[in-house]
């Protein structure tokens, strides 16, 4: 009896491909000699079809997942290769994140065309990016700055930066690395300067939560420290609602057994900022993120609540 290879749907970018194929090297090495190789299924996704406006204005980060889940629920692929960061804290109805690799760094860069600190970056100086997270966390370091929407892949905020469209971008350091990009201008943001997204720098897999058989196989290539720290962080993203028009930092790191994490919601303007930090038992991961939302709930007031952390438009 033949054996279908097991599909895999990814974006079609040539980070997402990294990813996809990283994945795949994961599973050829887990399923043995055998087994046939899983085949790479690219699907355009709405995110990447509409690439002229900030993502808050076209439905925010599922743009970037909708279409890969779609075809996971119709059978057409068996798992989706995604960046956790891109993925709502909930999954679909019949859908559940697996496994993730092996994560990566989840620092911000600050790319110019020459390197230059935070801190050095002249008055009204022009900086890219469409993440209301980063912003929000940039003015409030440097309200002087000025900031503008950069959409596109990697290659096209790079360009766009040499071209003198802005004086610096951000960029997640993950990105550059696993496309093996040096930008002479970059310099890593501490997660203190810069608090990640939630998910930063981890990739993650998606199957059908029925797929009994997959979801065993996939276990075997989670890294456990990595799928704990995002349960956390998802919990905490989920617990504390908001939506693509919040800026919302979170980051979980493991200290032994312990989970550590920090979260922080602002105003996009960066006037107004929160900020928890939290730990517990690795071992109730979902419960440590729900706590650090609690935390961040008890602060803040019921006009930023609504402003900033309402699921309503």
């Amino acid at each position: 009896m033949t054996i279908a290879p097991l599909r895999i749907g990814t974006r079609g970018s040539r980070l997402a491909l990294w990813q996809a194929n990283a994945v795949r090297d994961a599973l050829i090495a887990a399923l043995g000699p055998d087994a046939p190789a899983p085949e790479i299924v690219p699907i355009v996704t709405s995110g990447d079809k509409v690439t002229d406006r900030p993502l808050r204005e076209i439905g925010g980060k599922g743009l970037f997942t909708k279409e890969l889940e779609q075809a996971l629920g119709d059978g057409r692929i068996d798992c989706a290769v995604h960046s956790v960061k891109d993925m709502p804290s909930i999954s679909a109805p019949g859908l559940g994140l697996a496994a993730c690799l092996p994560r990566a760094s989840a620092r911000d860069m600050l790319v110019a065309r020459e390197p230059t600190a935070l801190a050095a970056l002249p008055k009204g100086a022009v900086i890219g990016t469409t993440s209301l997270r980063r912003q929000a966390q940039l003015l409030r370091a440097r309200p002087d700055l000025v900031v503008k929407d950069l959409r596109g892949n990697v290659e096209t905020r790079l360009a766009k930066l040499a071209s003198g469209a802005f004086d610096a971008i951000l960029l997640a350091e993950a990105g550059l690395d696993r496309l093996g990009l040096d930008p002479p201008g970059a310099v890593a943001l501490s997660v203190h300067t810069l608090l990640p997204a939630v998910g930063q720098g981890a990739v993650g897999i998606e199957i059908r939560a029925d797929d009994a058989t997959l979801w065993a196989l996939l276990r075997k290539l989670n890294d456990a420290p990595t799928f704990d720290a995002v349960t956390a962080e998802r919990a905490y993203l989920t617990e504390l609602g908001g939506s693509c028009r919040s800026p919302i930092a979170g980051h979980a790191s493991l200290d032994g057994d312990t989970l550590n994490l920090r979260a922080l919601v602002a105003s996009p303007d960066g006037t107004e900022v929160y900020e928890a930090h939290h730990h517990g038992p690795r071992a109730w991961a979902a419960n440590q993120g729900v706590a650090l939302a609690e935390l961040i709930l008890e602060q803040t007031p019921e006009a930023f609540v609504e402003a900033y952390l309402s699921d309503d438009d």
